[in-house]
């Protein structure tokens, strides 16, 4: 029986200094420490011996950037799979670290009427299932050998979550995938035997800023 394992990566810090919920808006590409961190990535890919065929990324640019580095060390291109995408969000463009309040002025109060959909975004089943079927594809694409996949926080948050058969609803400061870690998905065959997570850019990490920082060590972008 084959084993597949597929990668999945967060995006570096992000050129964010308004502290704008960035979303999926455009042109947020990595400060030269999120590119730092996407290289250490690859280093340590390179370094454990990961037999990466395909490199896979999100459209947006953060996902591009940070997927440059392993593509390069693979001489692989980079595919593009709009599945990855980042969550959608009616908060997307505003400052909402800077002022939390903001969240309870009465316009927004029609987006908290299902918080555990969540009613202010991107269904979490829906995240779950596009988020499940690039996965599907990445695996098939690189059977036998190991796949590396760049996408974004909440997507790969509700994919873990998914996979332990936890709600997927959730606080967000207490997600684990901070920038530039990886999520590792072991298949044999078709079948999820395991998963483990790892922070190849931690020492980087605590240097950074973060819209969501979850539970790791960086700062919140303010």
């Amino acid at each position: 029986m084959e084993f597949t394992t597929v990668h999945l990566m967060r995006h570096g810090e992000v050129e964010n200094p308004e502290g704008v919920l960035y979303g999926r808006l455009p042109y947020f590409g990595l400060t030269p420490l999120g590119k730092e961190m996407a290289q250490k990535v690859a280093d340590y890919l390179v370094a454990e011996r990961r037999d990466i065929t395909h490199v896979i990324a999100s459209p947006l640019l953060r996902a591009q950037q940070s997927a440059l580095p392993t593509a390069r060390a693979y001489d692989l291109p980079i595919e593009v799979d709009p599945r990855l995408m980042e969550a959608g969000n009616d908060f997307e463009g505003m400052q909402i670290n800077k002022n939390r309040w903001q969240l309870l002025h009465p316009r927004n109060w029609g987006l908290y009427t299902h918080p555990n959909r969540p009613s202010w975004g991107e269904p979490y089943a829906d995240i779950a299932s596009r988020m499940t079927a690039a996965i599907s594809s990445a695996l098939e694409e690189a059977r036998g050998h190991e796949a590396l996949v760049v996408s974004h926080q909440l997507p790969i948050v509700t994919v873990q979550r998914f996979l332990e058969g936890r709600p997927l609803s959730h606080i967000p400061t207490r997600r684990q995938c901070a920038l530039a870690s990886l999520t590792s998905l072991l298949f044999e065959g078709n079948t999820l035997i395991g998963w483990s997570y790892a922070e190849p850019a931690m020492e980087l990490v605590q240097e950074a800023k973060d819209m969501n920082p979850g539970a790791s060590k960086a700062a919140t972008n303010r």
